[in-house]
C-alpha cells in the first residue's frame, strides 16, 4: 500500500543524475493491492464479487466519485482518455450519466483478422448505434463508472431535489434519492460498516457536474474538491480489510442490487441493464488515439469458447428477471429493442442451422429451394435483396467499416453460430431446466510455443466438440455437390442451370466456412488426422441414413417420373 499524498506539491531535487526533478511534482497517487478473502462454503462470484470488493475497499480508503474498470489483460494507450470520460459525467446534463464505455481494441491480432477478433462492426457499429439511444451496453472492461450509479441508486431528479440545494452545494442524503430507503436499513442493503455508508453521500456529492454555469441548477461550486482530506489511520485500513471479507456481503443487497449483480456468467451486461432500467443512460467515447489495448484469445478453439461463454451468460439473461420485457418503464423503447437482441441472438443459432443445410438438402433431392419460380415472387426476392445490401451499405459507410472488417465479421458469425451460440442454447437450457451448472474457464490468450512468431498460436489445432457442427456442415453441402453433379452428368437431360442455382447456395455457406477451414490445417496446411476421421464417419452415416430415408427407384420409375437415371458404370 502506498499511502496517500500530501495536499501541498513536493518539488523534486537535481541530486538525481539520470532525470532533473527540480521543478516538477513528485508526489505519487495512492496505490492499494487488494487480496480478498476466500473461504470453502462462501461463493466467491468470480469477477463480479473481486469488482464489488474493491468498490467497498476504495469506499473506505479514497472514496473517488468515479471508477475505472479495466480487465487484467488491457492498460492505458491514452492518459487523456480518462479526463474525457469524466468529462461527459462533470459537464452540464451529465448527472443522469452512469457510466462511459471506451471501444475495445486489441494488439497482436493476425492482419487478415482471420476469426474477426477485432469485433469492428460491434464496437464500430452498433455501439456508436447505441449511444443515439439511452447508451451503449457495458462490455466489461475499458468502462469508466459514476460510483453512486453502482450503489444501485436513481438517477437525481434535478426538477424535484433542486430545491433541497443550498448554494452552498450542500451533500444530500441517500433518502433524497431514494424515498424507500431508511438510514436505519443502510446496513441491510450496503453491510454493517458507518464509514461505508457515510462515504456514500459524500462520493455522490463529489461526482456531480461543475456549477461554473447559471444553467447548471444541480451541481457542486468550483474548488469544492480541494478541501484537503484527512490522512488514513489504521482504523480506516482496519475497515477496508473488514469490508473485503468473505462474510460481508451475507444479508445484503450486495450482487443484487448493489454493484456488480452476481448470476450470471455475463456479469457486465446484467449490471449495465439494470443501472438502463433504472433511468441511467451511457455515453459511447471514441478518442482520437486508443484509450485503451488488450489482447484476444486468436486461436480458433479458444475464440469460440470465447463466444460460447458471451451466448451463454446471453441465453440466463433471457430467461432471468433481467429479461428485458420485464423492465421497467424507464427503459427506453429502442433500448428495450437492444437489449432483447442480447438475449436473443444465441437463438438464432436453429434457424442458420437450417439455412446451411437447406442448400445441401436441395442439392441432394435434385429439387430447387422454392417449389415454384413465379415473377411475384422473384420481384420479392429482388426487392429484399437489394434492401437488404442498401442497409449493409448504409451501416458500413456510416460507421466507418471496411469492407473487409464487415466479411470477416459475417464469416465468424456463420460459424460462431452454427456452433458457439447453439451450444450456449443447449446449456443455458440445461442450466434453466435442470439445474445443471456450467462452468467455465478463463480464456487462454497466451502465445504458441514459438516466441519468435507472435501469431504462433493462430496456427494451434486444438480440437474441441464445438468444431464437429460446423464440419458437419462443410462435409454436407462438399457432399450434396460432388451428387448433384454426378446425377446431372449421368442424367438423360442434364438440367444445368438447376445444378448451378442449388450449389450456389452451397458455395455461399462453403464461403463463410473458409476462415474455419484454414484454422483446422493449422501452420502447414495439413489436415489433422481426428478431422480426416470425423468427416470419414460423418459422409458414410449421412449417405447411409440419406438410403434408408429414400431408397433409390427403379430407373425407368425415375425417367417417368421426369427425372434422368442416375447409375455409376
Amino acid at each position: 500500500m502506498l499511502k496517500p499524498p500530501s495536499c501541498d506539491p513536493l518539488m523534486g531535487g537535481g541530486e538525481d543524475k539520470l532525470l532533473d526533478f527540480s521543478d516538477v511534482d513528485i508526489r505519487l497517487p495512492m496505490f492499494v493491492y487488494v487480496s480478498r478473502e476466500k473461504r470453502p462454503g462462501y461463493d466467491h462470484n468470480k469477477k463480479a464479487g473481486a469488482m464489488n470488493a474493491l468498490v467497498r475497499s476504495s469506499a473506505v480508503l479514497s472514496n473517488g466519485p468515479f471508477i475505472l474498470n479495466l480487465d487484467c489483460d488491457h492498460y492505458i494507450f491514452n492518459c487523456k482518455a480518462i479526463r474525457e470520460g469524466m468529462c461527459f459525467m462533470m459537464d452540464q446534463g451529465g448527472e443522469d450519466v452512469c457510466y462511459v464505455q471506451f471501444p475495445q481494441r486489441f494488439e497482436g491480432i493476425d492482419p487478415s483478422d482471420r476469426y474477426a477478433n477485432h469485433n469492428t462492426v460491434f464496437f464500430d457499429g452498433n455501439m456508436r448505434a447505441l449511444d443515439g439511444l439511452q447508451g451503449p451496453v457495458y462490455v466489461g472492461t475499458g468502462c469508466m463508472f459514476r460510483r453512486f450509479a453502482l450503489y444501485g441508486f436513481d438517477p437525481p431528479q434535478t426538477d424535484k431535489i433542486k430545491n433541497k440545494t443550498d448554494s452552498e452545494g450542500t451533500p444530500l442524503q441517500p433518502r433524497d434519492f431514494d424515498p424507500d430507503l431508511d438510514v436505519n436499513l443502510l446496513p441491510k442493503r450496503f453491510g454493517n460498516s458507518t464509514i461505508l455508508a457515510e462515504s456514500i453521500i459524500i462520493a455522490e456529492y463529489q461526482g456531480r457536474p461543475l456549477a461554473d454555469h447559471p444553467a447548471v441548477k444541480f451541481g457542486r461550486p468550483p474548488g469544492a474538491l480541494r478541501v484537503p482530506r484527512d490522512p488514513l489511520d489504521a482504523a480506516s485500513v482496519a475497515e477496508a480489510v473488514s469490508v473485503i471479507s468473505c462474510w460481508y456481503e451475507d444479508k445484503t443487497e450486495w450482487g443484487e442490487r448493489v454493484g456488480w449483480i452476481y448470476g450470471s456468467v455475463t456479469e457486465d451486461v446484467v449490471t449495465g441493464y439494470r443501472m438502463h432500467n433504472r433511468g441511467w443512460r451511457s455515453v459511447y467515447c471514441v478518442t482520437k488515439r486508443d484509450a485503451f489495448r488488450g489482447s484476444a484469445p486468436i486461436n480458433l478453439t479458444d475464440r469460440l469458447h470465447q463466444v460460447l461463454r458471451w451466448a451463454t451468460g446471453s441465453v440466463e439473461i433471457f430467461f432471468s428477471r433481467n429479461n428485458a420485457f420485464l423492465a421497467s418503464s424507464r427503459l427506453k423503447l429502442l433500448q428495450r429493442v437492444a437489449y432483447l437482441n442480447v438475449g436473443i441472438y444465441p437463438f438464432t443459432s436453429f434457424f442458420l442451422l437450417a439455412y446451411c443445410f437447406l442448400p445441401a438438402l436441395s442439392l441432394f433431392t435434385g429439387h430447387f429451394i422454392v417449389q415454384t419460380l413465379s415473377i411475384k415472387f422473384l420481384v420479392y426476392l429482388l426487392i429484399m435483396t437489394v434492401c437488404i445490401i442498401a442497409l449493409a451499405i448504409l451501416e458500413v459507410k456510416w460507421s466507418g467499416v471496411a469492407l473487409e472488417d464487415w466479411w470477416r465479421n459475417e464469416q465468424f458469425w456463420l460459424i460462431s453460430g452454427t456452433s458457439a451460440h447453439l451450444y450456449a442454447v443447449v446449456q443455458g437450457l440445461l442450466k434453466v431446466i435442470a439445474g445443471i451448472e456450467i462452468s467455465f474457464t478463463l480464456t487462454s490468450k497466451s502465445a504458441g510455443e514459438d516466441n519468435e512468431d507472435i501469431y504462433a498460436d493462430l496456427y494451434l489445432v486444438k480440437w474441441s466438440s464445438l468444431m464437429v457442427p460446423p464440419i458437419v456442415i462443410g462435409m454436407v453441402n462438399i457432399i450434396a455437390i460432388g451428387v448433384a453433379f454426378s446425377r446431372t452428368i449421368y442424367s438423360t437431360v442434364p438440367q444445368w442451370s438447376k445444378f448451378a442455382g442449388g450449389a450456389f447456395f452451397s458455395f455461399w455457406v462453403l464461403a463463410h466456412l473458409y476462415p474455419f477451414a484454414k484454422g483446422l490445417m493449422g501452420r502447414r496446411g495439413k489436415t489433422p488426422t481426428i478431422v480426416i476421421v470425423w468427416s470419414g464417419l460423418i459422409a458414410i452415416t449421412l449417405s447411409l441414413l440419406w438410403i434408408s430415408i429414400s431408397p433409390p427407384e427403379d430407373t425407368t420409375s425415375q425417367a417417368a417420373a421426369g427425372g434422368g437415371g442416375f447409375q455409376f458404370p
